[in-house]
């Protein structure tokens, strides 16, 4: 649909589209919902049903879940999409076993419907459990309340509005000589309320944003095209992130990281560097020394780091869908397994501003905390849930519960896992400057890696040859291979917090059935040496 054409439909206020049989305008995604006083009343019709029915445990989520999407190409709006989803979801533990139901019947009636068929699955489960559910104890926090600390609801800001902006942001990729590209929004708001038998009422309002975009480069003499992806990363943050205010941008910084994300500046920059990918040279296959900014290198902790630390992924309860992991729990009871190099030290953090896994309590009413996972390159720690945590000698869970919906029941997550920056002052132009052959690789690419998260090949979005501590040249067709206990101890330098950013997916895919869930990494750019890089254009002998 031509924008033209799109805006007298859309007016300045919203536009009203079938999701699922039901319409939603964006004037109702932004309306408030069931106040926190009849969710307080609807929570405790469950726990005391459940008590009555038989539970020993009982906790329960009132959620109303938000998506905005938009999507465009070129002139063309492709897409608007609204949803909205409001439901209860309910976990007992009756007969030392869980159970759970869940019900879009948000009445004092339906609830206690389904709080008594959770109560049912559990006696049922019950006939088919050796042991019972051993929960870390967790003090309850009485009444409580967070929110994602926005300045701008997005979901708030007319749909005219955005549409301009990503029309924008399209035409300055065009004028900037790039031969097609698509941008969009992602917009997501999950309204929670979290109850427990353990005596916790809790109110959460969460908010993330994520602005995609890929603009692509044509030789038309030749027909080869060469495309590069935008180089924002989804936020825990309101609009603010993308029309920001000049003191929100970091000093010394372009405005394509921090706070604020210029994605106009990106596109320009974007149409300019995929046209030079298409005269770029072909990268020589061999040994060279990475030098990985955090943009590209979130996603190799993320698949290297993050998931292999998931606790029951460790003890194969992911096995049949997501993998299992190397870092079994002899390595971690050694207290001896070396995951990297000294300077290497990763931690979980659920209370990092502007993450996307930042949260004020889990989906079992865990307040968020900060613990180490490796320190100093050993392997400390686990992410575990409070069913898991007696599995590994603790008695506190580490507050990485979550469910992608009421609907959902909740289950471990990672947190965001990030490595954390260097001590010393040290800055990506020192780093280059100590590099002889080396290639600086930005934005994330395409990947692979095994299902015990050891054995993987990562590409990337931008490409630059090192030669004597200078950028010589932007090259193509590179990836690099390595394993992940060889490339962590490979590292040789990690750049000071300065340099420290967050990047992040909104899609992490687990479980059975399957759900996703957002999840920041922060980093400083890092060195690695002497890896193993290919040339992926060319066949392996």
């Amino acid at each position: 649909m031509k924008r033209r054409n799109f805006l007298k439909l859309a007016g300045a206020g919203g536009i009203l589209l079938p999701v699922s049989g039901i319409a939603v305008s964006a004037e109702q995604l932004a309306s408030n919902g069931m106040d926190a006083g009849d969710k307080k009343t609807l929570a405790d019709i469950v726990l005391n049903t459940a008590r009555k029915a038989g539970a020993s445990y009982t906790d329960v989520r009132i959620g109303r879940y938000l998506n905005q999407f938009l999507l465009t190409r070129e002139t063309n709006v492709e897409n608007i999409v609204n949803t909205e989803s409001f439901g209860v979801g309910i976990r007992v533990i009756a007969g030392g076993t869980w159970g759970f139901a869940a019900t879009n019947d948000v009445t004092p009636d339906g609830v206690a419907r389904a709080a008594r068929q959770a109560v049912a699955v559990a006696r049922a489960n019950s006939k088919h459990q050796r042991e019972p559910v051993q929960l870390a104890p967790v003090e309850g926090v009485g009444e409580a309340s967070w929110r994602t600390p926005i300045r701008k609801n997005a979901l708030e800001v007319p749909i005219s509005e955005k549409v301009d902006y990503l029309m924008h942001v399209n035409d300055s990729a065009l004028k900037a000589g790039a031969s097609f590209v698509n941008s969009s929004l992602y917009l997501v708001n999950e309204q929670k309320y979290f109850a427990s038998s353990d005596g916790s009422y809790i109110d959460q309002d969460v908010h993330r944003l994520w602005a995609p975009m890929q603009v692509t480069a044509v030789d038309k003499k030749t027909g080869v095209f060469k495309t590069r992806d935008g180089l924002s990363t989804p936020v825990g943050l309101g609009y603010e992130y993308l029309d920001g205010r000049e003191e929100d941008k970091i000093p010394g910084q372009t405005t394509l990281y921090g706070d604020s994300y210029d994605m106009a500046e990106d596109a320009v920059l974007a149409a300019e560097q995929a046209k030079a990918k298409l005269s770029a040279k072909s990268i020589d296959p061999g040994k060279y020394d990475l030098v990985l900014e955090p943009l590209h290198l979130r996603l190799t902790i993320h698949e290297s780091v993050g998931h292999p630390l998931e606790l029951d992924r460790v003890l194969g309860y992911e096995a049949n869908y997501a993998g299992t992991s190397f870092a079994t729990l002899d390595k971690w009871r050694s207290g001896k397994f070396q995951y990297g190099s000294e300077r290497v030290n990763f931690f979980a953090d659920r209370t990092q501003r502007g993450s996307l896994g930042a949260v004020g309590y889990d989906d079992e009413g865990v307040k968020a905390k900060h613990w180490d996972l490796v320190k100093d390159g050993i392997l400390v720690n686990y992410q575990a849930t409070r069913d898991q945590v007696h599995m590994i000698d603790q008695k506190e869970s580490h507050g990485c519960s979550y469910a992608d919906s009421w609907s959902s029941v909740q289950f471990q997550r990672m947190p965001n896992v990030s490595l954390a920056p260097g001590e010393e002052k040290y800055s990506v132009e020192d780093m280059i400057g100590d590099v002889e052959k080396g290639i600086y690789i930005l934005g994330r690419g395409s990947y692979s890696i095994d299902q015990q998260r050891y054995n993987f090949q990562f590409g990337g979005q931008l490409f630059y040859e090192i030669r004597d501590g200078e950028i010589v040249g932007q090259v193509e067709d590179v990836a690099y291979q390595s394993n992940t206990q060889e490339f962590w101890n490979s590292c040789s330098a990690i750049c000071d917090e300065s340099d420290y950013r967050l990047g992040g997916t909104f899609f992490d895919g687990k479980g059975q059935p399957s759900q996703v869930s957002a999840v920041s990494h922060g980093c400083a750019t890092s060195r690695f040496d002497n890896i193993n890089v290919i040339n992926t254009k060319r066949k392996l002998s």
